[in-house]
């Protein structure tokens, strides 16, 4: 078994964007609930962790972003944008969500343990420079990699979004860098927008950003497809040495946000591709962070998925929690789905990684 980390607080219980918010309090109460149990918390490793300092936010947001959300502290209610809105505690764990993700970091490149899950909230990969909007205050993964540039001196780090939503936070934060490769499987077009084929980074990062916008309604055999025909190929290429993982569970089928039709498999061989391709490349650093994801029984099943993945067994007697037996792994290993979607994404990744 592996040493997997999760990183969860009651302060990010706290977060209440208000009633009827799809972005709710149940989102992480019913992962909690679960991995509270016994014999399930027993198999995981909880480090303490600390609210990131300014000037880590400040790597990926203006004074000015840090000084408008910090301005909610204490307020019953607030709008940062039409979407995202905040209450009395949303600030201090907006800091914790993001201190959270860099002690990951710090733990993984010391080896002190092999792989992590943040299990935080308010999510993070729509804020950008200048703005928090999507439900998102700050971006989560894009201050651990910034992080992990600046204290360990990191010059690859992958991160691979498969929320339903396209990161266009995280991809604005690194379109221009080679030091970062984003990789996002969405649904297009959709919210925010942005995420088309053609996007592909500017200058020294063109060929580093590879979009894989996506119709409603796939499954997991789709996303095993565009995994094994071009997320863990051009991650085999490009060679990380940290991996950042956006998880939105909203891909989900039955979530009220979207259309696509992913379970708990599908995210189970997500995950278990990507913890094989970090111990192939880079010493199994695999650093998981919550995104979205709407309908409690998907966040559930999902994240239990993923965790049973990290930690490489399931996570109790019954065989719960979406591990993967070895003839269903194997299965989705040798599927190579030919939908023109994702054809159509795997030519454009092609003309930069020869995949």
């Amino acid at each position: 078994m592996r040493k997997t980390a999760i990183f969860k607080s009651d302060v990010f219980l706290m977060h209440d964007p208000g009633p009827n918010h799809p972005e709710r309090i149940d989102r992480l109460r019913v992962i909690y609930d679960y991995i509270n149990r016994a014999e399930v918390k027993d198999k995981f490793i909880f480090p303490d962790f600390e609210p990131a300092d300014i000037s880590s936010i400040e790597r990926n947001h203006s004074s000015s972003l840090v000084q408008r959300v910090s301005e909610t502290s204490g307020k019953t209610y607030d709008f940062l944008d039409q979407d995202t809105a905040t209450s009395a505690r949303s600030y201090e764990a907006a800091l914790l969500a993001a201190g959270s993700v860099t002690r990951g970091v710090d733990l993984l490149l010391d080896n002190e343990i092999d792989n992590g899950f943040a299990l935080v909230r308010p999510p993070g990969h729509h804020a950008e420079k200048e703005r928090s909007m999507g439900f998102c205050l700050f971006n989560n993964v894009a201050v651990a990699a910034l992080y992990a540039q600046a204290r360990h001196d990191l010059q690859r780090i992958m991160i691979v979004d498969w929320d339903l939503h396209h990161g266009n936070g995280t991809q604005f934060s690194f379109y221009n860098s080679q030091k970062v490769l984003y990789l996002s499987t969405h649904q297009y077009p959709y919210y925010p927008g942005t995420g088309a084929l053609q996007e592909v980074g500017l200058g020294d990062g063109e060929g580093f950003t590879v979009n894989v916008p996506l119709p409603g309604g796939l499954g997991d055999s789709e996303y095993a497809a565009i995994f094994n025909d071009i997320v863990i190929p051009v991650g085999r290429a490009y060679q990380p040495q940290l991996i950042l993982v956006s998880a939105g569970f909203d891909i989900y089928h039955g979530d009220p946000l979207g259309s696509m039709s992913v379970g708990p498999a599908g995210f189970a061989y997500m995950t278990r591709s990507l913890v094989e391709l970090a111990e192939e490349i880079c010493d199994g650093r695999l650093l998981v962070t919550l995104e979205g994801g709407y309908n409690l029984k998907g966040q559930r099943e999902g994240a239990l998925a993923v965790l049973a993945e990290l930690i490489g067994e399931p996570l109790d007697g019954e065989g719960t929690g979406g591990y993967l037996d070895e003839a269903t792994f194997a299965a989705f290993a040798n599927n190579h789905d030919s939908h023109e979607a994702i054809e159509r994404a795997r030519q454009t990744a092609n003309k930069y990684w020869k995949i």
